[in-house]
């Protein structure tokens, strides 16, 4: 497989320098999959702004983040994203129980995120199409149209994450190597 050039401020196309700051300001830290994402200044900038959008201005909470986030990454098989965000939960303060059920896939601590976890799968797995029958289910556990859209917008962030990694073959950033993931069918 190519291997996928990685930039910082010295290296990077002069339009992905500042979003190159932008993430060490934040993370104290250049992730590696920014420093590959900054090959493409647009999908480093549109990355960058999902990912605040979904932070910022969804309805959700810290643990239904966590759950939309690493449900994703979890079902893409994603090895440097699993780690990540693991160590992004923590940073939370999200409970290590939800952490451990999204990774191992085993149930979640309550019916509600795992109603918002199986909706998401429902949604990847219909590319978008979830039945009537999964909408009402997620919308009887307490959701609503707005956490449907929410939910493609995570969903939007993550499939640039994901895909860029499983090309790439990003490295695990060694801050997170201690959340090292297999996926369930290669354990």
């Amino acid at each position: 497989m190519t291997k996928f050039d990685r930039f910082d401020e010295t290296s990077a196309p002069a339009a992905a320098v500042p979003l190159i700051e932008k993430s060490k300001k934040a993370f104290g830290r250049l992730p590696g999959l920014h420093s590959v994402m900054a090959g493409s200044p647009a999908l480093l900038d549109g990355y960058q702004v999902l990912h605040r959008l979904f932070a910022e201005q969804t309805d959700f909470d810290a643990d239904e983040k966590t759950v939309v986030w690493q449900t994703i990454n979890v079902y893409h098989e994603c090895h440097y994203c699993v780690p990540a965000h693991t160590g992004i939960a923590k940073m939370m303060k999200v409970d290590d129980a939800i952490s451990d059920a999204l990774r191992d896939e085993t149930p979640l601590p309550t019916a509600k995120l795992e109603a918002l976890r199986t909706f998401t799968l429902a949604m990847l797995d219909s590319r978008g199409n979830p039945d009537d029958a999964q909408l009402e289910a997620f919308y009887a556990a307490g959701y609503a149209q707005r956490h449907v859209l929410d939910v493609i917008l995570g969903l939007s962030q993550k499939v640039m994450s994901n895909y860029t990694n499983h090309v790439a073959q990003t490295p695990v950033d060694e801050v997170m190597q201690k959340f090292a993931w297999t996926p369930k069918a290669d354990r």
